[in-house]
């Protein structure tokens, strides 16, 4: 292993390293990300922890063995954004492979690659033909190839399918694979099928047994909607280094939201110490997470993943209040001040919900100021289109319409 390895020595101290997938697995969820896109994706990202970026942030750039474009794509990511994170190249379990891997990221800064190997007898049967055992023996001797071939460049090696392996081969190879060079050993819950109790006990079998050299990382998908539980699970049992993707995307129903994750250890310092332990030293630059809405905006906008009323963090609902109560009281029905944290200043939106209060102040931050009959006549308005329609918000541009006529048409007291 590379005494350059960033991300090792972050999470020894204790530090949560990223490893960021929206760009490779990502592609798994139907979309595409532009070669120039991913550099600008890296550099955002690594920008959340300013000079940090490289000791918080693996970035899973592409899989070079797809195709020239990827690999052309990889390329990109390692030479214009290795100051930003450190940019990673995924590869099968062959040599040839990994020559390709480590010829995509070579001179790059902080540049890894990742390895693919089989871990459970299913995947072995499926990928490579042989039994859970074979494989893995075979993986051992690709990580022993690529570490001579490697020149500085760190070798990670992803664990497919690991809850559903027999865990204590599992944390024998995981060891083995460490001592011979590994930077890291991803333990992939490559079915998605996973729940929170068994992922805790996954990491502590596998860490207690590989031993304490052994950086383990979690790679846990989201198919019962547990991704970002999962996470935390493993995090909780001392993982330090978490796979993750922007808005979730990966294969399937993807995988823990890198923008949740992000937020959830960061903007409170009592729940990070929930997870991580109490004391716990998680970032070497505090995150700005400010960031996050613009780039989660950004990759919406690039994949045409949508963000919702619903998407926790970066959504369309966050910062909105529609009702009289949370109008008036908005910290009482809030986990966190979406200003104070994301930079999003709170907007009142008009729906059949709305009460006089919140009426009022949508008109004013349209210009109007309306008296009591005027307010009661817009309410009902107001109510009775969303009805009359079926859609429950108001667009601003229909109510400043309606708007201007109450007020040309309603006489002066």
């Amino acid at each position: 292993m590379s005494p350059a390895d960033v991300v090792r020595e972050s999470a020894r101290a204790g530090r949560i390293v990223l490893f960021e997938e929206s760009a490779r697995d990502g592609a798994q969820a139907k979309t595409l990300m532009s070669a120039g896109f991913r550099v600008r994706l890296a550099r955002e990202q690594g920008a959340v922890f300013g000079a940090d970026g490289p000791r918080h942030v693996v970035f899973a750039a592409g899989f070079p063995s797809v195709c020239g474009q990827e690999f052309e794509a990889t390329r990109q990511v390692a030479l214009e954004a290795q100051d930003s994170v450190s940019p990673s190249a995924i590869c099968r379990g062959t040599v040839a492979d990994v020559r390709l891997a480590l010829s995509a990221v070579r001179g790059a800064a902080h540049a890894r690659v990742m390895v693919i190997v089989a871990a459970s007898e299913a995947t072995a049967r499926a990928l490579v033909h042989s039994g859970a055992r074979e494989a893995l023996a075979d993986g051992l001797d690709v990580l022993k190839a690529a570490a001579d071939l490697a020149d500085g460049t760190a070798v990670d090696v992803c664990l497919v399918d690991a809850p559903r392996a027999d865990h204590a081969l599992v944390a024998e190879y995981a060891g083995a694979m460490t001592a011979h060079g590994a930077g890291t050993i991803v333990l992939a819950d490559t079915v998605g099928d996973l729940l929170p109790g068994q992922t805790r006990a996954l990491f502590r079998r596998v860490a207690a047994d590989a031993g304490p050299d052994t950086v383990l990382v979690s790679h846990l998908h989201n198919d019962l909607g547990l991704g970002l539980a999962n996470t935390l699970a493993a995090l909780e049992s001392g993982a330090r280094v978490a796979a993750c993707s922007w808005l979730g995307m990966a294969e399937r129903s993807g995988m823990a939201a890198t923008e949740q994750l992000l937020f959830l250890l960061a903007h409170d310092r009592a729940k990070a110490e929930q997870v991580l332990g109490p004391g716990c030293e998680p970032w070497w630059t505090q995150p700005d997470l400010t960031r996050l809405p613009g780039i989660a905006r950004m990759v919406s906008a690039e994949t045409g993943i949508p963000l919702t009323v619903t998407t926790p963090i970066v959504g369309t609902g966050v910062a909105t209040i529609s009702t009289g109560t949370p109008f008036t009281h908005p910290r009482t029905f809030q986990p966190y001040d979406p200003h104070q944290h994301l930079g999003l200043a709170p907007t009142v939106v008009l729906t059949h919900l709305a009460s006089r209060r919140v009426l009022q102040a949508v008109a004013e931050r349209l210009g109007h100021r309306l008296d009591q009959a005027q307010t009661g006549t817009a309410l009902a308005w107001a109510k009775d289109r969303a009805y009359r329609l079926n859609q429950a918000v108001v667009p601003d541009a229909d109510f400043a319409a309606y708007l201007e006529g109450l007020t040309a048409t309603t006489p002066t007291p």
